[in-house]
Formats: structure tokens, sequence, C-alpha cells
């Protein structure tokens, strides 16, 4: 008989929190690895299922104990999930409760009227899919993935509020909401006896609209925590176009959300900068845009998503120097502008 190839049983390093550091989201009891693994990307139904498997243990060895999920991450669209739900059937569930899983609704995710945007009923049965897909009994945080200018917010907080009442989330989050859209979310929830825990949006060096818009003066305000997505732009703050651009990156064609049109002579002219101030402190790119971005107090955690286990580690690297000199903060902003 031929004999078969079998991975062998994962046991998680023991030293994993050694070197990770953990931030206390808002006002509340919980606490995040300051690095999280984003799932939104390489982990679908058509990436290889050992490369996705060697990636979430390494991140878990690495001390990051939040992965980050949406009912839409593929493609096709749950495949993610599914990734995720086989991944914890395999390896990862005798660590269940050292895990901080999320997922999310809001995107489209099945044609007709009920598959998105912020209806009760699509957030409700969206949720029960997603456990279904993971195997879980419950997820860590549910967000809503996105505000819904058509459905009342009462509507879609008390969905939200109904997830962690069921006890099929233990927290609530909103994710890419503006300044006064989550402050009116935040009360509305408290009003229903659910705190807002955390907003995901997207921040990096070379989009800080979130700053703009005062979204963190909101969250410290209404007590909840913030999380950024993109922090490398979609790669184009790795350094990674600077001489061109490669074959397989996302610029190449393999994304829809980055074309070569968005690889200008003005963007790889503020990288290279940027990149002479990362060897100065002793860090990559890669490093540098990260640790920016866990500067901001009311940051939580930064979400980074990995294509291969030793991006994990680079990435995690940036905790080992998140200091800014006022002098260096002034020198990035002349660089990529200011607020």
């Amino acid at each position: 008989m031929e004999r078969q190839n079998r991975v062998a049983p994962y046991v998680a390093d023991e030293g994993r929190y050694g070197t990770m550091q953990y931030r206390r989201v808002g006002k509340s009891g919980l606490k995040m690895s300051a690095v999280s693994l984003g799932l939104w990307q390489n982990f679908g139904g058509y990436d290889s299922y050992e490369n996705s498997r060697a990636v979430v243990r390494r991140a878990f060895d690495l001390g990051i104990t939040v992965f980050d999920l949406a009912n839409n991450y593929g493609p096709p669209a749950g495949s993610a999930e599914e990734t995720f739900g086989r991944l914890m059937k395999e390896d990862m569930h005798p660590y269940r409760d050292e895990m901080v899983i999320t997922t999310k609704a809001g995107y489209t995710m099945h044609p007709g009227p009920y598959g998105d945007w912020g209806s009760r009923k699509y957030l409700l049965s969206s949720l029960d899919r997603s456990l279904e897909r993971m195997g879980l009994d419950y997820v860590d945080i549910f967000y809503h993935h996105r505000f819904d200018p058509e459905t009342p917010l009462e509507e879609t907080m008390g969905a939200l509020a109904s997830a962690v009442h069921s006890g099929k989330a233990l927290y609530a989050g909103i994710s890419n909401y503006s300044a006064e859209q989550a402050e009116k979310a935040a009360l509305i929830l408290d009003s229903m006896g659910v705190h807002c825990l955390i907003c995901q949006s997207r921040y990096n060096l070379l989009d800080r609209e979130v700053e703009n818009d005062g979204l963190f003066g909101t969250a410290e305000q209404c007590g909840f925590g913030m999380t950024a997505y993109s922090p490398l732009a979609q790669g184009r703050l790795t350094g990674k176009y600077n001489h061109g651009i490669p074959e397989g990156s996302r610029a190449s064609g393999k994304s829809i959300f980055l074309n070569r049109d968005s690889i200008t002579p003005d963007m790889l002219e503020k990288v290279s900068r940027l990149g002479t101030i990362a060897a100065r402190r002793g860090q990559s790119m890669t490093q540098l845009a990260l640790s920016w971005i866990l500067r901001e107090k009311t940051m939580a955690s930064v979400l980074i998503g990995a294509s291969r286990p030793e991006q994990i580690d680079e990435d995690a690297a940036c905790l080992n120097n998140l200091n800014f000199s006022d002098a260096e903060l002034r020198e990035i902003d002349a660089i990529v502008g200011t607020k």
C-alpha cells in the first residue's frame, strides 16, 4: 500500500509569548497582539493549503493571536473561512482559547437582496454561515464591514448586539466607518448594552484619511480601539516596486485593488526617501511602515497579510523599534504630507 504523506501534528512554540506585544483594545478588558494576521488574500480556495497552513502556524508561533477574516474573503467568497475552518480542525483547535478570531459581513456575499450591506437578515444569517464554515461556536469579534447608507443604523447595530447577546460573538466591531458614523454607532450599541469594541480602517503612510476625519479622536472619546488594514498600501510601501513591477506581484495584474497606474514616479520617490529613514533606524521599509502605524496610541493592532511564512518574521520584527523622535516624524510628514 502506498504510504500517505502526513504533516506532523502541530505543537505551538512554547516561547510564543516572549517577544510579541499585547495592547488593550480601547476601554475593554481584551488585549490583542500588536500584529494581527489578515486572511483577505493568499488564503482562498485557489491558494495552496499547505502554504496557508505554514503561514498560520508561523504567525501563532510568533505570538500573533488575532486572525482576521470576513464572509467574502477568498476567492471564491467564503473559501478563506473554509480554509481556516480546516486549519482549526487539523491544527489549532487545542489553542482556541488563546486566539482572537474575527469575521465580518457587509460587502457582497451572494446574489439577491439579502447578501449585501447592513440589514439584520443579512448580518445574522451571514454570521451563522461563517460559523459553519469555520466550525466554530462563536467568533471573538463580529464586524459590520462597511456603513450602509440606506439601512437604519439602529437596525445594523441591533444585529451586532443580537450576535453578542446570543453568544455567537463576544464583541462587536465596525469597519470602514467615518468618525461621525462611528460615534453614532457606538452610542446606539451602548444603549443596547453592548460596547463598540473596535473600528477597523485603512491606514498607512500613503493614506492618512482617518487622521483628516478625526477618527482617532472619536475612538478615544467613545472608548473603542483601532486596527489598521492595508498598512503597506497593497505592497507599495515594501519597496518592491522601486526598480520596476515584479512578475506575479499585485501590480502586475494579480490583484484588482492595485494596478500599474498606481505605481507613479511621485509614489516611488516618497518610498525611496522613506527607505533612507528606515535604514537609519535599522529597519526595512516594511518595518518602518508598520511601526509608524503602531505609534498611534489608540491603535490596538496592525493587520498584515503574508504569502509565505518568512514575511511574518520580518513584519513582526517591527516591534523591535516603535519609538520615533519628533525630528523623524517631521521628516516623514515632509515626505508623505501631513494630515
